[in-house]
C-alpha cells in the first residue's frame, strides 16, 4: 500500500549516487518517452547544472523534478522534469512535490521568479502553485506546452 508520507531528498549532480540516478532516468523515461509515446532525447546535459529534488515512498522514486538557477535553462530560475510515478498520482505527490520545489528555489537558490515549460493539459495545476500562463501554446517534443511564470 502506497503511504501519504513522502521521504525527500535534494541532491546535486555529482552527490547522486549511480543508483539514484538510474532511478531517476528510469522513471523520467518510464512517463516522457513509454507514456506519453514522445521519443525524445532526455539525456541533455543539463542535469550536470540541476539541484535534483527527489522523493521515495517505502525506498522507491515516486516524484522528482529539477531546478535551475537563472541563465542555467531560462533566463529566470526555472523547475522542470516534474514527474510523479502514474500508480502514485492519487495520493497528492505532484502538489508536494511542486511546494517543495517552490520553497527549494526560494531557499536554496535564492529565487522566486521562476519560469516553466509545462504540458497543457497540466495548466491548471500549475496555476494552483501560483504560476501564469506566459506564452501561446507551442509543441515540444510533439506534446503541447505553454510557458508559465511565477513571480
Amino acid at each position: 500500500m502506497v503511504k501519504n508520507t513522502v521521504d525527500w531528498e535534494i541532491s546535486r549532480y555529482e552527490d547522486l549516487t549511480k543508483e539514484e540516478f538510474y532511478d531517476i532516468l528510469h522513471l523520467r523515461c518510464k512517463i516522457f518517452v513509454v507514456e506519453q509515446n514522445a521519443p525524445y532525447l532526455d539525456l541533455d546535459y543539463k542535469d550536470q547544472k540541476a539541484l535534483h529534488l527527489h522523493g521515495y515512498t517505502d525506498g522507491k522514486l515516486v516524484a522528482y523534478c529539477r531546478l535551475f538557477k537563472r541563465g542555467d535553462y531560462f533566463d529566470e530560475a526555472s523547475i522542470g522534469r516534474v514527474i510523479v510515478a502514474e500508480e502514485c498520482r492519487s495520493f497528492g505527490y505532484g502538489h508536494q512535490l511542486m511546494e517543495k520545489a517552490i520553497d527549494l528555489a526560494a531557499s536554496t537558490l535564492n529565487e522566486t521568479e521562476l519560469t516553466i515549460s509545462g504540458q497543457l493539459y497540466l495548466q491548471k495545476f500549475y496555476e494552483s502553485h501560483g504560476f501564469e500562463c506566459t506564452s501561446d501554446v507551442y509543441l515540444e517534443d510533439g506534446i503541447p506546452h505553454v510557458q508559465m511564470k511565477k513571480r
